[in-house]
């Protein structure tokens, strides 16, 4: 299994899903999107963390120097409104919908698709369900009418790309994304300071409760939340912490998993303390769940990464 955190295709072994010649579709005429992304001037930070309570599994720390360029990123996740225009016009199938299934958090599922959905034994909180996708984030009977400025999901790496590929952006590196989600504050630990609600004021879009059987949504949402949401760091961005884990372009382990960031809403300090800014997690390049999406990015010269009307 890649991760505590997500579980991956790899693990469909195990529930007896798993279509191993799955087809990877391809853009063949790429288009520029619009995109209003935010420009960063780059330099010299301190990446990781030696924090007692990081994972050393992970490769959290040690704390090193970091060197990033100047870039741009965008401030918000990819949404479900951004993600429909660019199925649109590429006629792109997600991994996800090839499978033919998506992992997603069996809480969210009505009786009739938990019954069906196969349970995944290291983590029996996800449920392996068919017909789960971007479309239909808790499959049949589910969609995403409502949620349009919610951040996409059930997307794999290999989706993410894609979508770069047609919108003139690229995946941020791991210390591009560091960066960047700290907002210019050096060693804190979340993207606003070192205490999760300052003030009583909620902050991001985590597990609020007891992990996996109570959430109290304290903080506004049980599932995904407005990619737009909560107060921005201070470069401008959103939730680079909970809502949905983020793929970066860097390799975790070469060849086999790539760097997912920033946590999600299932996380929680008793299984998954993963909404630090310095946490890290990863997942196979095919992989798509209910909590996982992307942000993009792109260099200073870029000519595709331009500011939306």
């Amino acid at each position: 299994m890649p991760s505590c955190c997500t579980p991956g295709h790899g693990d469909a072994a195990t529930v007896a899903l798993a279509l191993s010649t799955a087809p990877r579709h391809r853009v063949a005429d790429p288009e520029r999107a619009a995109r209003r992304l935010i420009g960063l001037p780059g330099g010299r930070f301190l990446m990781g963390t030696d924090a007692p309570d990081a994972f050393p599994a992970d490769g959290e720390g040690p704390v090193r120097e970091a060197e990033v360029g100047p870039f741009r990123i965008a401030p918000t996740t990819v949404t479900n409104a951004q993600f429909a225009a660019f199925v649109k016009a590429t006629g792109h199938v997600t991994e996800a919908e090839h499978f033919g299934f998506s992992f997603v958090f069996g809480g969210f599922l009505s009786e009739e698709v938990a019954a069906v959905s196969s349970t995944v034994a290291a983590v029996p909180w996800w449920r392996a369900v068919t017909g789960a996708s971007w479309r239909r984030p808790e499959g049949a009977g589910s969609s995403i009418a409502t949620r349009q400025n919610h951040p996409v999901v059930h997307v794999s790496w290999n989706d993410a790309q894609a979508y770069c590929a047609w919108s003139g952006t690229r995946l941020p590196t791991e210390a591009e994304w560091e960066y960047a989600a700290r907002g210019g504050l050096e060693q804190r630990r979340y993207p606003w300071g070192d205490e999760l609600a300052p003030g009583g004021r909620h902050m991001c879009n985590i597990w609020r409760g007891d992990f996996p059987t109570l959430n109290t949504a304290e903080d506004g949402y049980e599932g995904t939340a407005p990619a737009k949401s909560f107060r921005p760091n201070g470069f401008g961005l959103y939730n680079t912490v909970g809502n949905v884990w983020e793929w970066c372009g860097d390799w975790f382990t070469p060849g086999t998993s790539r760097v997912m960031r920033g946590g999600s809403y299932l996380c929680h300090d008793s299984y998954c303390n993963r909404y630090r800014v310095a946490a890290r997690s990863s997942n196979t390049p095919d992989s798509s769940t209910g909590n996982i999406g992307f942000r993009v990015a792109a260099d200073t010269t870029e000519p595709g990464a331009q500011a939306s009307p």
